[in-house]
Order: C-alpha cells, then structure tokens, then sequence
C-alpha cells in the first residue's frame, strides 16, 4: 500500500509540473484570493491589536475612581486589596490638605503640589526608584522641570495653617528619589508615602504630629477615615467585573470602560466581518477548484483508466486529483505570504513615522500563517474529494476501449 501511494503522488506530482501553465493559473487564482485575505486580517490585527496593547499597558486604563467623597477606613481598604481582580489600592486623603509647596535651590520658582500617596506596586511607577522612608518624594516630570531638579537632588517642602488664630508654617527637607513619567501624571504633582499625606492633612486641622516634630493639639482618635481612594484591577477585563461590586456597596465609580467596550467590540466586529470574508472567498475558490479538477478527471479519462489497468486501485486514483489540489493550496498559500510580506512591508514602511515605537499598522504571528495554511489545505482537500469520486467511477476498460 505504501509503495502504490508513493507511485502515485510521484505520478500525480509529475502530472502537475507538466501541465505547469494550468497548475500555474490555479495557484495564483488562489493567491489571488488568499493574499487580500491575509493583507485584511494583517491590517485588523495590527491596528485593533496595538490599540488593545495600549489600553492594557496604559495603567490609567486600570484606574476606578471613586465620584464624590465616602468615608472609608483601614479595615475597608484591606478587604477591597484582597479581591483577586485588585493591583493597588491605597487611600487618598482631603484633596484641599493633599497639597504642599516646594522649593529648590535650582529653580527660579516656588511651586504649589498635590501629594499623590503611593506604595509598592503602584501601577504609574512601574521601574521607578521607589521613596525609602517618608521624606523621599518621587515628583511628576512638571514638577521637576520647574524645579530644575533630577533624582537624587534636595529639595524643601513647606506646609502652611492657621492654628490658634496665627498663621504657622513648617518646613521639611525632601529628596528627590526619581521623576515619574510624563503620561503617568500631567500636573505638577509628588507621589509620596502615605504617612507624609496624612501627616500634612493632620498639620492643617491643628494635630500634632510628634514623627516630625510638629505641635499642636491630639487627634483624640486612632481610627481615621479617608473620604477616596486610588485602585488599579489587575487587567482591563476586570474593569467592569470591580465597578459593579462597587456600585453594589452603593460607590459610584469613574472608569475607562467605555473606551475599552469600543476597542473590544470594534475587535469581534472586524474579525467577525473578516470570517465572512474568508468563508466567501474559500468557498468561492473551494467551488472554482472543484470544478476545475472535475474537469480535469473527465479530460484524462483515458490516462486514468490506464493507470487502473496497471494495477492502481480505486483509492490510489482517488488520491491523484487530492494530492494536485494539496499542491496548488500549498504552493498557493506560499505566493499568498510573500505578496502579504511585500504588501505589509511597504505598508507598514509608509506610515511608521505615525506609529509609536515597537508598533506596527499590518502585523501576523507565525500561528496566523500556519492557521491559513490549514484552512487553505482543508478546503482544496474538500474540493478535490468530488473530483476523486468522480475519477474513482472510473473503468479500466474504458482505458482498452480508447487504445
């Protein structure tokens, strides 16, 4: 049986290449089909894929806000951290105490600061020198530009109030322990530990903060209560899942879920309307193929049947109109890719100065190739089974009756 399958894929291989001007035209007819195909889906997957890329690495992607001020405490904020769909959290304190001038010796001016309290992990200082200790500040790339300062540098940090009916000021040295990305915080702006916010928001309503050494009167509590907080979710598929738990505790949220609803449906829609595509372009093609090697088995009736009178049994024959389609699918697959290299590398040439670094506008994996190479054999082989029926009907002494 091995030996028969082998005579006839070499019988069927030489048939091929002698008649190479039709096998020629069947492989181009379809890449002809194939090609656009892939150009189309080269296209969806680079544009929607690097818009999808930019809403999963954008962290400000990930943030819930809260809308309006809450009282939320220590044990809420540990209960909402252990959600398996939760990054970060960490709460904000009084947005009008969260603020503190700083100075440098550098910079021309005294600016005005929010305090943005940070911890380990914080998604916007992802491979930032994170603060060690409560007097290190990583500051946005505003802020230090008008302070002219870089990381490692000193600076003072000064806190204003009226207590007692005088106005009071204190001042703090800082260091500079790195400056955040420009898009992780437009505004002139200061991640700090959260001990350092809470401390200023307990300067300004007249506490006494012994750690630095600030007078003034007890908090009489233990317990504080903070009116926000900042949450990452670990994806941007956990966005929606995280608002509703929190508007079933009665939070209300601001969220990026609507952008991240357009990119995603704007994705199945593509590759929905890109499967109608295919499907009508392979079956399209499946039908020509088919009923070009239908005529073909009619056309070598004679040589068919005269491979039966030499001992080819009729599931030998069946495989000669099978294996040529597999042939111009795989040869047709092949110029399909290369036109799509060329076609996607002077795409992709012509708008890279639009693109952001590391992003491409038409793009395919190597598992996108291989899939259409798979569909691509599947429906030539589906095409060349009638075909094979066809040339299996075929007698022997229709060979006899022909010499």
């Amino acid at each position: 049986m091995h030996h028969r399958l082998k005579d006839t894929l070499w019988l069927a291989g030489r048939d091929y290449r002698n008649e190479w001007q039709m096998s020629g035209f069947f492989i181009l007819a379809l890449a002809a089909v194939l090609g656009p195909m892939l150009i189309l889906f080269g296209l969806k997957f680079g544009i929607v894929g690097s818009m999808l890329d930019n809403l999963i690495e954008d962290p400000r992607n990930r943030e819930i806000r809260p809308v309006g001020s809450g009282r939320y405490d220590r044990a809420w904020i540990e209960e909402i951290r252990k959600h398996p769909e939760v990054a970060f959290i960490v709460p904000r304190t009084r947005a009008i105490a969260a603020t503190i001038e700083l100075k440098s010796e550098s910079g021309k001016q005294i600016i005005p600061v929010e305090m943005i309290p940070t911890d380990r992990n914080d998604p916007l200082l992802q491979g930032q020198q994170m603060p060690q200790g409560m007097q290190q500040i990583i500051l946005s790339a505003s802020a230090a530009r008008k302070l002219n300062v870089a990381a490692g540098d000193e600076i003072s940090g000064s806190l204003a109030r009226r207590y007692k009916g005088r106005s009071e000021r204190v001042h703090l040295p800082l260091q500079v322990s790195d400056v955040a990305k420009p898009a992780s915080f437009g505004r002139d702006g200061a991640f700090v530990p959260l001990y350092l916010v809470e401390s200023a928001e307990d300067f300004r309503d007249g506490h006494a903060v012994p750690a630095l050494g600030w007078k003034g009167t007890n908090s009489g509590s233990d317990e504080r209560t903070y009116p926000s907080f900042r949450l990452y979710t670990r994806s941007i598929y956990d966005v929606s899942k995280v608002s509703e738990a929190l508007a079933k505790l009665g939070i209300e949220v601001s969220t990026r879920a609507a952008d991240i609803d357009i990119v995603r449906s704007m994705d199945r829609n593509l590759t929905a309307v890109f499967w109608l595509i295919a499907i009508i372009g392979l079956a399209g093609f499946s039908l020509s193929l088919s009923a070009s090697l239908w005529a073909n088995v009619d056309r070598k009736r004679k040589e068919l049947s005269v491979l039966r009178l030499v001992g080819l049994r009729t599931a030998d024959i069946v495989w000669f109109p099978v294996i040529q389609s597999t042939f111009t699918a795989f040869f047709g697959w092949l110029t399909a890719s290369l036109i799509y290299l060329l076609v996607s590398f002077t795409i992709n040439r012509m708008f890279a100065s639009q693109m952001n670094e590391g992003e491409t506008l038409c793009q395919l994996l190597p598992s996108h190739f291989l899939t259409a190479l798979g569909l691509t054999l599947a429906a030539a082989i589906i095409a060349a089974t009638m075909a094979g029926f066809r040339a299996a009907r075929i007698e022997p002494s229709e060979g006899l009756r022909e010499i």
